[in-house]
């Protein structure tokens, strides 16, 4: 994440999200967008600052707000509070209803506001609807101050809508337009007002369109046939991915939430399938975001996997820019639309500053050529995977030890460049911050598995010389990590090391985060375990990102002490690989538990305070939400419980010692893709054990091979 600037403060939990490839729309759980980070949001501007239902002058009192299960619709129900008489008698409370509905398709926002009246005499409604648009780039709305802005336009009222115009700095010409199905009585640049008539027990509709095209007329026949698409590619979407499903009600609502999270996050890009980091600050292209979220997913999904690989090697650095971070073979951090990187004030219209991303991308196709055994696939990949690795070889020579490294280019940089990428996040025992270039423990992890990867796919293709080059330099890396990273007086791996060859005797996260890589000798990762489960780590909610009683150390911080499910995700992961099923079991509960308290979804993170007796989990007040790394945890969580590797070379699955969750006794994995094949697994416990009972879609004998 780009986490070097503030975002808005907003109330955590309160806002609500949807989503449409490059369009969203944040609001409160009225319907009413009010400022600070909520608004309508096309290719990173927002194209709605304000926009506000009232009923006279006051706002209606809120019944329920709700999100459909597949994340299409947002719904509001409202009432009235008493009303003045408007040519008849005042209404009393609480005899109007209103349904506010909404979706977006195709870049606009489509609204119904369905009026019922309840009382017993004919009622006059007076609706009034305010609106704006400021046409704010994204990261001015998280708090980034410019110079200069372009010029906005006098808006133009025509009979039933409102056009805004904005011509910025960087000659583009964006519009926002409102539409009403129905005439208002009275329309300026700032608010429609209607009456609504109501016979009692009557019905009124309004529909509005709005957006940056020149839509037709709203009316109910176009706002169904919309709904009904956009229902149907969230559908289309969702049933790409193997399906779990168990009886146990809540855990299934968590299951079913985050598949759902991430088929909204998921946008259609002609590369393919790509998840978008999270709602609202992160609503765009990242690498490592992407990568994490396709690992977390790659045994139900692997198309996804392929989309962000495809995506990331057409975007990969060809040449150098200390602005953007760039160097030739590089992986993108992060990919913006909006005026302000347009116009080079910020190096995110493409940015390469994420250390890890480059080494992630050659993890991932090494996990995706596995997973489904698609050397053609990779064939057409090899240029981007040989670029890539030769930035992370040329990179690790320049450090005596063959560390890859990071140090910003330019000021406009981020600072720290692995996915802890706040200003404060690396730091010496006695808090000091670390001269570059610095060198993540984790980091090197991720370059031990690409380098190991890489020498797998090199194999297959026949490439023996540069497959041997490869593991051996993958082995030289294990030796100088174990021999430089380890602290033997507190037996875990410190955080990094700096420029002047110094370890950060500091106990994170990032040490978890390397045995997902599998570098480590078991015995350290045995006592790297031990840590983690201890309560300096063991919120009760998950896993901090930095132990308590730690320089630094704050549990309302963004990355020192607080818990990110896809950190927790990622420790539990890298224990599964070591066989540690019961501390996979206890964490998996905690994440579940937390799930439950967040309303079945996970946020980016929340706050690390130790868990007490009758209290939930206590929210950080700027976390996206939804997140797809966070969306996507349950399902790394339940492949570790499971144990289960697909295996694309041999066309079998594997089973590793396979456990179920307290309180889960039946899981259903259903469309699971082997081959050309799909197949249907069982799991249900009986006694101690796990049984597993496959189908498959074809007919044939499904080869599982079992460890317990």
């Amino acid at each position: 994440m780009n986490g070097n600037e503030p975002a808005p403060a907003r109330e955590p939990l309160r806002l609500h999200a949807l989503k449409r490839g490059d369009t969203f729309v944040v609001s409160d759980p009225v319907g009413d967008i009010l400022g600070d980070g909520d608004g309508l949001f096309d290719d990173d501007t927002r194209l709605l600052s304000h926009f506000r239902l009232l009923l006279g002058e006051t706002t209606p009192s809120l019944l329920s707000t709700a999100i459909s299960h597949d994340n299409v619709f947002f719904t509001a129900n409202l009432s009235n509070r008493p009303l003045p008489p408007l040519g008849g008698h005042s209404l009393p409370e609480g005899v109007i209803h209103i349904e506010r509905r909404r979706f977006l398709w195709q870049r606009h926002l489509h609204e119904q506001l369905l009026f019922t009246n309840y009382g017993q005499s004919p009622a006059l409604v007076p609706l009034v609807l305010r609106f704006a648009a400021d046409f704010r780039d994204m990261f001015e709305v998280r708090g980034s101050e410019r110079a200069a802005r372009g010029a906005m336009a006098p808006p133009a009222v025509a009979e039933n809508g409102v056009r805004f115009v904005y011509h910025g700095l960087d000659g583009v010409t964006r519009q926002s337009r409102l539409t009403f199905s129905a005439r208002p009585v009275s329309l300026t640049p700032e608010q429609a007002e209607f009456h609504v008539a109501l016979a009692p027990d009557g019905t009124s509709a309004l529909h509005l369109v709005i957006g940056p095209g020149d839509e037709p007329a709203p009316s109910p026949a176009r706002f169904r046939a919309a709904a009904a698409q956009a229902r149907a590619s969230m559908w289309r979407e969702r049933r790409r991915a193997a399906r779990l499903a168990t009886p146990t009600r809540l855990f299934n609502a968590w299951i079913d939430r985050s598949a759902a999270d991430l088929a909204l996050l998921t946008t259609e890009l002609p590369t393919g399938p790509y998840p978008y980091a999270g709602i609202p600050w992160f609503s765009t292209t990242f690498g490592r975001d992407a990568i994490i979220t396709a690992l977390q997913t790659l045994w139900l999904d692997p198309r996804l996997a392929k989309g962000v690989l495809s995506f990331l090697a057409k975007t990969q650095a060809t040449e150098t820019s200390a602005f953007r971070d760039a160097e030739p073979g590089k992986i993108m951090h992060e990919a913006r639309k909006g005026e302000m990187t347009a116009l080079g004030e910020l190096p995110f219209g493409h940015y390469y500053g994420g250390v890890d991303t480059t080494p992630l991308f050659l993890l991932l196709a090494g996990a995706y050529a596995a997973r489904t055994g698609d050397l053609g696939f990779i064939a057409t990949l090899w240029p981007s995977l040989l670029a890539a690795l030769g930035w992370v070889e040329r990179c690790a020579d320049r450090n005596e030890h063959g560390f890859l490294t990071y140090a910003r280019g330019a000021e406009s940089g981020l600072a720290n460049q692995g996915w802890k990428d706040s200003e404060d996040s690396v730091f010496h025992a006695d808090g000091r911050f670390p001269d570059g270039p610095v060198a993540l423990v984790e980091v090197q992890g991720y370059v031990f598995a690409a380098l190991t990867a890489m020498a797998g796919l090199a194999e297959r293709r026949g490439a023996a010389p540069e497959a041997e080059r490869w593991r051996a330099r993958a082995e030289a890396l294990r030796g100088a990590v174990e021999a430089k990273f380890w602290m033997h007086e507190a037996g875990c791996y410190g955080i990094a090391i700096d420029g002047a060859g110094e370890l950060c005797r500091v106990a994170a996260s990032n040490a978890g985060q390397l045995l997902f890589s599998g570098l480590p000798a078991p015995e350290r990762a045995a006592r790297v375990a031990h840590h983690l489960l201890a309560p300096r780590f063991d919120s009760g909610w998950g896993i901090r990102t930095l132990a308590r009683g730690a320089a630094r150390f704050n549990p309302i911080s963004y990355h020192n002490g607080s818990v990110w499910p896809h950190d927790t995700a990622l420790c539990i992961a890298g224990l599964a690989r070591y066989g540690l099923r019961d501390a996979v079991l206890h964490f998996t509960g905690q994440m579940f538990e937390a799930a439950v308290h967040f309303d079945m979804r996970l946020p980016e993170l929340f706050c690390g305070f130790p868990r007490a007796a009758g209290e939930a989990p206590i929210a950080y007040p700027v976390a996206c939400l939804p997140q797809a790394w966070s969306a996507g945890s349950v399902f790394m969580l339940l492949q570790s419980c499971l144990g289960l590797t697909v295996d694309g070379w041999q066309g079998g699955i594997a089973l590793d010692r396979p456990a179920l969750p307290e309180g889960v006794d039946i899981l259903h994995l259903r469309g699971l893709s082997l081959g050309k094949d799909r197949i249907d697994l069982l799991f249900e416990r009986t006694g101690t054990q796990i049984a597993c009972l496959p189908r498959s879609h074809n007919g044939d004998a499904v080869l599982i091979t079992r460890r317990d």
